[in-house]
């Protein structure tokens, strides 16, 4: 008895006829025919009625067809769990403090590692720093090395954020900028930003921040709402906001190095990733310190 006869058996009592369920299956109907004797040989019972103008199942035949389904049903469920094994090996777990170090890390593992699917999941930095360490996550990213042993950690990225102010803005024409000249600005800020929310809040605190947490809705607004908001350097960052113009700003918190952490007894793929990291990364400037 093979799978394949059971689904040919679903087929048929589903379809109703031979001929129907041959067409189907792609295969030609004296081909079913001789496969549905087969199973009826190994099984030791008729499970049709035949006559010379009809085929329908028996009481044997509908029994056999519970069976079947069950089995058919169980043959799914185990592919299923194998997939979902295979995304869970293929699968390692990213806690960071911003997004586009998540993008530049995708970047290296899709272009070295094919295959490797990263789950990454923005966290406070002190939230990266517990799930590293507690082994819930594969990899960190910081905005310092995680000086504790048995975790390497290398420069990933940096990341510059700005002004994008609209073209008739106050602060347009300016070839730099700090945050606190923007302070009492109403601004349009996207949710997913991680710790940048921070620098944020605590530098314009006199502003009103319209917080929007779909990106197509706020790229949408950006563009059209004449809202400040803010922009980095990030590849993906790159498109213009309507008619906004970025400003620099050259406050100590708008620059950011971000560090690639791991565990020496992390996954295979993920230390893998973090040595290629390393091996591709640049010294890191001179920027935001921490403690």
């Amino acid at each position: 008895m093979e799978l394949e006869q059971l689904r040919r058996l679903d087929q048929i009592a589903r379809l109703g006829t031979m001929s129907a369920a041959a067409g189907a299956l792609h295969v030609s109907q004296p081909s079913l025919s001789k496969s549905m004797r087969r199973l009826e040989r190994d099984l030791g019972r008729e499970l049709f009625s035949r006559t010379p103008n009809r085929v329908e199942l028996n009481e044997a035949g509908r029994v056999a067809l519970e069976h079947a389904r069950a089995i058919l049903s169980q043959e799914r469920l185990l592919r299923d769990d194998l997939d979902a094994l295979s995304r869970r090996q293929r699968t390692l777990r990213v806690a960071a403090v911003a997004p586009a170090p998540t993008w530049r890390l995708t970047a290296l593992a899709v272009e070295r590692f094919p295959g490797t699917i990263l789950d990454p999941q923005l966290m406070a930095e002190r939230d990266v720093e517990a799930s590293l360490i507690n082994r819930e996550s594969d990899l960190a990213i910081l905005l310092r090395p995680l000086p504790l042993p048995g975790v390497r950690s290398c420069p990933l990225m940096t990341e510059e954020l700005c002004l994008s102010v609209p073209a008739g803005h106050r602060l347009a024409g300016r070839e730099s900028a700090r945050l606190a000249d923007a302070n009492g600005e109403p601004f349009l800020v996207y949710k997913q930003i991680g710790f940048w929310m921070d620098v944020v809040r605590s530098h314009l605190p006199d502003s009103e921040l319209i917080v929007q947490g779909d990106r197509t809705v706020f790229l949408r607004l950006a563009a059209s709402s004449g809202l400040c908001c803010f922009a980095t350097d990030a590849p993906e960052n790159a498109g213009a906001l309507g008619d906004h113009v970025r400003v620099p700003l050259v406050d100590a918190d708008a620059h950011a190095t971000f560090f690639l952490c791991v565990h020496d007894d992390a996954p295979e793929r993920a230390q893998q990733i973090a040595d290629w990291a390393r091996a591709t990364s640049r010294p890191p400037a001179a920027g935001r310190k921490r403690p």
